[in-house]
C-alpha cells in the first residue's frame, strides 16, 4: 500500500475540497509537494487557522491511519518513540521463576531469560514508532513549539533517517516514509535545522469569501444572512487588539450555536447570549461587550 498518487496540485485542492477542507492554492501546493518530495510539512499559523484540521484531511484522502503526537513541555523520545512494559516484564519474570523447568538451568537460562524481557512484545510503540512500522500514515506532530530543543534535536535525526534504532532490537525504517504534518503556533521560535528539513507552511486567517464558504460546508443549514454576519464580525474581532482573536474553528462555533438558537442573522442580542462561542478571555469578554454595536454595525 501507498499514498495517492495525484496528478497536480489542483487534484490535491478537489481531493481536499471533497474531504470539507477548504484550501487555497497555496495549501493545495504545498501539499502535493510534501507528498511527492516525501518532506515533512512544517504548518505555522495563529491557534484556529486549521493546521491540526488539514492533517485530518490528508488522513481522509489518503485512506491512511492519523498517529498523533500532542507536544508538551518536557516530553521526551519515551513518551514520541517507545517504552517497555514494566508490568508485563515483571509478570513475565514471576511466571518463569514459577517454572520448575526455568529454574533448573544455569548462567545461560538466566542469560536467556533477561534477553526475552526485552522482546517485541514487551514493547510499548508510541505514535513516532507506530508511524514507521504502520506507513503510509499520516504523522501528525502537533505544536512542537511547546516542547524544549532537546526533543527538537531528537525529533530532527528521526526525520533525517525515517528510521530509530531500539537498542534490544536492532534498526526499525520505514518501508514508505509516512505523511509527517508539524504544526506551530508560533508561541516560540522553532530551530532554523528543524524548518530546513521540511516544506514550510503559513497559514493565515481565510479572507472573507473563504471563511464563507468554510462556515457554509460546515454548518450547511444556517442562514447565508447569518453565516456571513457571523464571518464579518470574526474579521473584526481578529483586529480588535483581543488576548485570543477568533479563529476559524471559533467562527464555525458561532454560527453553529446561533443557527442552534434559531438565529437568521446577527444582531445585538444574539451576539451577547454566544460570546462564550468565539470569545474565550475574560477580559477579552468585557472588551467586546462593551463595543458589540460598533463591532456588529461598523
Amino acid at each position: 500500500m501507498s499514498f495517492p498518487d495525484f496528478a497536480d496540485p489542483t487534484a490535491v485542492a478537489d481531493a481536499l475540497e471533497a474531504a470539507g477542507y477548504l484550501p487555497s492554492p497555496g495549501i493545495a501546493t504545498a501539499v502535493f509537494l510534501a507528498m511527492r518530495m516525501h518532506r515533512p510539512l512544517f504548518v505555522e499559523g495563529d491557534p484556529g487557522v486549521g493546521k491540526t484540521a488539514l492533517a485530518h484531511a490528508l488522513t481522509e484522502i489518503c485512506g491512511v491511519r492519523l498517529l498523533r503526537l500532542q507536544c508538551y513541555e518536557g516530553i521526551d523520545a519515551s513518551q514520541a518513540l517507545y517504552d517497555w512494559d514494566f508490568p508485563r516484564q515483571i509478570l513475565h519474570l514471576r511466571a518463569a521463576g514459577s517454572d520448575p523447568a526455568a529454574g533448573a538451568g544455569g548462567a545461560g537460562d538466566r542469560g536467556d531469560l533477561e534477553a526475552s524481557l526485552y522482546d517485541r512484545r514487551f514493547l510499548i510503540a508510541r505514535p513516532i514508532l507506530l508511524a514507521l512500522e504502520q506507513s503510509p500514515a499520516v504523522l501528525l506532530i502537533d505544536e512542537i513549539d511547546r516542547a524544549d530543543d532537546e526533543f527538537e534535536a531528537f525529533l530532527l535525526e528521526v526525520l533525517a533517517e525515517n528510521a530509530v534504532t531500539v537498542p534490544e532490537l536492532g534498526t526499525i525504517a520505514a518501508d514508505v516514509p509516512p505523511l509527517t504534518v508539524i504544526t506551530s503556533n508560533r508561541t516560540r521560535e522553532v530551530h532554523d535545522a528543524l524548518k530546513r528539513r521540511c516544506l514550510y507552511l503559513w497559514l493565515a486567517h481565510p479572507d472573507f469569501d473563504r471563511e464563507v464558504a468554510i462556515v457554509r460546508s460546515r454548518v450547511p443549514d444556517a442562514a447565508v444572512r447569518l453565516v456571513a454576519d457571523v464571518a464579518r464580525t470574526a474579521g473584526r474581532l481578529r483586529t480588535a487588539d483581543l488576548l485570543k482573536p477568533p479563529g476559524v474553528a471559533e467562527t464555525i462555533d458561532w454560527a453553529h450555536a446561533l443557527h442552534t438558537l434559531g438565529a437568521s442573522r446577527l444582531d445585538e442580542e444574539a451576539a451577547r447570549a454566544t460570546l462564550g462561542a468565539v470569545v474565550k478571555y475574560r477580559e477579552d469578554f468585557v472588551r467586546v461587550e462593551r463595543s458589540l454595536g460598533e463591532l456588529l454595525g461598523g
